[in-house]
């Protein structure tokens, strides 16, 4: 199962339905933000408010059910990843932290850290596929994980993702985390999608500093 920390969501086989000047209009979650060199950044990770829920969802859309950027999940899962209401309430959630690392005045990626019996639960990470493949992905975990570490006293770290995604895998056993072999299937009944395989699969991810 997923933690409380993964977005629970609304089943669906439309795409992302986004409000355009009071009218419904189903698409896909994009964002158009200008390329910047993430490696000459100066990067910070700031405390989300609810102001800022309607351009998170459709940042986690994107990464996840989008077009673009290496870590969607577009092929192998169809429906929304995010809900405008869900993200409010995990900002709003006091155990929850939602973080954002913003460049050029711009939300480039998002995390999320939910504090559980003296663990942090890694959630709701995503980068701007027009930030990826830059460094922001790995200075937005590492910032994420010192604040559990300085801010929440928190040590150990866990994270849900699918076991099918070997690539994404790969970058988090890079990150110092290690598969713990609990795999599930996954939890249609969460409304996080989908899938539009066979036998897909979750698994949970550890890392102890």
């Amino acid at each position: 199962m997923f933690s409380a920390l993964i977005i629970k969501l609304k089943e669906s086989r439309a795409a992302y339905r986004s409000e355009i000047n009071g009218k419904s209009s189903t698409r896909i979650a994009k964002l158009y933000i200008k390329r910047t060199s993430v490696m000459k950044t100066d990067l910070t990770l700031d405390r989300a408010n609810v102001d800022d829920a309607e351009k998170l969802s459709l940042l986690i859309n994107q990464a996840y059910r989008g077009l673009e950027g290496w870590t969607r999940e577009t092929e192998i899962v169809e429906g929304e990843r995010s809900s405008l209401e869900d993200v409010r309430s995990l900002i709003q959630t006091p155990d929850l932290h939602m973080l954002v690392a913003t460049i050029n005045g711009t939300i480039a990626a998002c995390i999320c850290i939910e504090e559980k019996e003296n663990q942090a639960y890694i959630g709701s990470f995503a980068v701007n596929p027009s930030f990826q493949n830059q460094g922001l992905g790995k200075q937005v975990l590492s910032l994420a994980e010192n604040y559990a570490v300085n801010q929440l006293g928190l040590k150990k770290f866990i994270m849900v993702v699918i076991s099918q995604r070997e690539e994404l895998i790969s970058f988090y056993e890079r990150r110092g985390y290690r598969r713990t072999m609990e795999i599930s299937e996954y939890p249609v009944h969460l409304n996080v999608g989908l899938p539009t395989v066979e036998g897909l699969t979750i698994e949970y991810l550890v890392k102890i500093t």
